[in-house]
């Protein structure tokens, strides 16, 4: 099971300080020349995520919240924040910033979630050689569905990263940790990764 520590931070992330995970593992497409990279930091009151890609054929046509994010270029986070619980988020975005945020034990039990006043929203930006993605989860929105939840040194939670774009030129779907052969086999959070906090 592979783990990551997530770095205690006390101000606006320091993002070159933050170790970065590799989204290498290659989901039903062989490798294209894509890679993807995750970093997660936390303090009293959110966690916050950066997420990027080198990726030459970037698609963004998604705008509004109701887009398919995942046929364009995307970056996804998925986390269950209570240890024995199933239940997960799945965070999604494109290089416009639109937004997927599921909420879930399994795909088919799968909800979207619309909330009149956005807590999390994506940062997009361009970069030399692909594009990323910001952004903050406040405790208070996971504890809507998770009033107990509160990371302290050591907590841990379990979680996925993603990569993926159906319908660009390169279609590829990556991941952090190896997920099984099947369809919607990245709502399996039997085998997402162990997040740890610093």
């Amino acid at each position: 099971m592979k783990e990551y520590i997530i770095t205690k931070t006390q101000s606006v992330p320091q993002w070159h300080t933050v170790p970065a995970l590799d989204i290498d593992w290659h989901y039903k497409t062989e490798p294209c020349g894509i890679s993807a990279q995750a970093q997660v930091c936390y303090d009293d009151s959110a966690l916050y995520v950066r997420l990027s890609a080198v990726e030459k054929y970037i698609r963004a046509e998604h705008m509004g919240p109701l887009g398919e994010i995942c046929e364009d270029s995307c970056l996804e986070f998925f986390f269950s924040p209570i240890a024995g619980d199933q239940r997960y988020f799945n965070i999604e975005s494109n290089p416009n910033g639109a937004l997927y945020l599921g909420f879930a034990s399994n795909v088919h039990n799968l909800q979207r979630l619309i909330p009149e006043e956005p807590s999390i929203i994506p940062k997009p930006a361009r970069t030399e050689n692909g594009w990323e993605v910001t952004y903050q989860i406040p405790y208070t929105f996971i504890r809507q569905f998770f009033p107990n939840f509160a990371p302290v040194s050591g907590y841990a939670m379990r979680g996925n990263f993603f990569k993926c774009a159906e319908l660009s030129e390169q279609p590829h779907f990556l991941c952090w940790c190896p997920v099984p052969s099947q369809p919607c086999a990245f709502h399996t959070p039997e085998h997402f990764g162990t997040l740890i906090f610093e």
